[in-house]
């Protein structure tokens, strides 16, 4: 099954201590999307970020090498939203106002729970 993972998704195993990669194989997720558009503002984060969140910043963009790179630009959680409808996939985000949308869409969204695993809401 097909995931895209938004920039707080990638951000989780700093922030958490959590393998986002064995979380999501775990869950039967075993193709890994990351749009254009989320490695664009991730890369932001680390000009603009300090600590943790710097370093949040920077894993994130070496994790994003092992997904998939869509090539599809502009805001984050609109592109997100129409390539999760474009491919039937998944989305992995933590981002209460992009879980709605996605939830308006019927779109099936993965979240931290309990601050230690990934689970399917």
């Amino acid at each position: 099954m097909k995931v895209i993972i938004d920039t707080n998704g990638l951000m989780i195993p700093v922030q958490f201590k959590v393998d986002i990669f064995s979380e999501l194989e775990r869950l039967g997720y075993d193709e890994r999307i990351v749009p254009q558009a989320v490695i664009n503002e991730i890369k932001i984060l680390v000009k603009r970020c300090r600590g943790e969140n710097r370093t949040a910043a920077k894993v994130a963009l070496s994790l994003a090498d092992r997904c998939a790179i869509v090539d599809r630009t502009g805001s984050a959680d609109d592109v997100i939203l129409q390539l999760a409808h474009d491919t039937g996939a998944a989305v992995l985000t933590n981002d209460v106002g992009l879980v709605e949308r996605l939830k308006e869409a019927d779109v099936t969204v993965v979240r931290l729970r309990q601050k230690n695993h990934l689970a399917i809401t």
